[in-house]
């Protein structure tokens, strides 16, 4: 019986490395700025709730979220934010 051999480096060894960030592009309404850090925040949120286990919506309550937020090293998130969380693990599936 054959055994296939790892070629390739571990994913977790490349996850560790941060990606580079850019800047925002200028010239946009202060109110776009807010939404897309918004969005942003959330994705990384609904990640990390995701990698620990929490699959269902109704599992993410504001305070597991804010205590992701808090692990994460992130200021605690509003109650907006905390909604766009559970509607992307929701609609994730």
């Amino acid at each position: 019986m054959a055994v296939a051999a790892v070629t390739t480096k571990p994913l977790h060894h490349q996850l560790t490395k941060p990606l580079k960030r850019k800047r925002l592009p200028a010239g946009r309404p202060r109110e776009w700025y807010v939404s897309h850090n918004r969005r942003l925040k959330a994705m990384r949120l609904a990640i990390a709730l995701l990698d620990t286990g929490v699959y269902q919506p109704s599992s993410a309550t504001n305070a597991r979220i804010r205590t992701m937020a808090e692990r994460l090293g992130t200021h605690p998130p509003s109650d907006t934010t905390c909604r766009m969380v559970r509607t992307l693990i929701r609609y994730g599936r």
